[in-house]
């Protein structure tokens, strides 16, 4: 169902194994997907100094390993349809799924162009002692084959770095407070994460999916650097999310 369209953004409620059969084939440039975690296990974490509870919402619980693999799979297959030979997908996680999802990747001809690191110099603390403090998630950036054109803005990235080759690993804070105006997504992400990825792999004009569109940052920072946006999400409440925070834009 289309929740929201304007110009350059349009907003779909629903899985998005299902609509991304909506969209054209060979249609959008550069995708950015935040595929559930999996961690919602009732297990404890540390918010604000307090403990609280990890769950974040029925989309998020695990169901076994061969679903979620047989899940990320068939989402990949989706989003492969509608890239672009010269297009290329950022895909982001923690170590739960970004190495099954790498793998289903390779299953189906992608090369890995990149691993980022990102590295959250203020993440929450562990409190079970038992491990080290878990501070970064992983990003792969890939495109269609070894041979494929992929876009990558070479000197704008550099001038951005200060006249510097940027390197993979990026220390980046978690989602400020300013970010979260009109909610909160548990999993959203910071803009300076998102800029660097679409800065890096689009150019104006271009057309940018997120098929776990959460709270649209990676449609407020398309819309703001005048690219074109596509987001897809199960939850009515986190478009509306996305649609407040695009509005504010323009």
């Amino acid at each position: 169902m289309q929740f929201y369209k304007d110009e350059n953004v349009e907003l779909i409620l629903g899985n998005c194994i299902e609509k991304l059969m909506d969209l054209n084939e060979k249609s959008v440039d550069m995708i950015f997907a935040d595929p559930p975690y999996r961690l919602s296990n009732d297990g404890i974490t540390c918010k604000s100094g307090k403990f609280a509870c990890v769950n974040k919402g029925e989309w998020d619980r695990s169901g076994g390993f061969e679903n979620d693999y047989n899940f990320n799979r068939k989402w990949l297959e989706a989003c492969d349809r509608v890239l672009k030979d010269t297009g290329s997908i950022w895909i982001s996680g923690t170590y739960h799924i970004i190495h099954t999802i790498a793998f289903a990747l390779m299953e189906l001809g992608y090369h890995i162009i990149n691993e980022i690191v990102w590295f959250k110099p203020n993440a929450a603390p562990n409190m079970s002692r038992r491990c080290f403090t878990a501070s970064h998630e992983v990003l792969i950036w890939v495109k269609k084959s070894k041979n494929a054109r992929h876009k990558f803005n070479y000197d704008f990235i550099k001038e951005f770095n200060g006249g510097k080759q940027m390197r993979s690993v990026w220390e980046i804070p978690t989602t400020p407070k300013r970010e979260k105006t009109f909610g909160a997504h548990p999993t959203q992400k910071p803009k300076q994460l998102l800029f660097r990825c679409i800065m890096a792999s689009t150019d104006e004009g271009d057309m940018i999916l997120d098929p776990f569109c959460g709270s649209g940052t990676t449609g407020v920072v398309a819309v703001e650097n005048k690219r074109n946006f596509i987001g897809i999400d199960i939850e009515e409440v986190y478009l509306e999310l996305t649609k407040k925070r695009i509005q504010q834009i323009h």
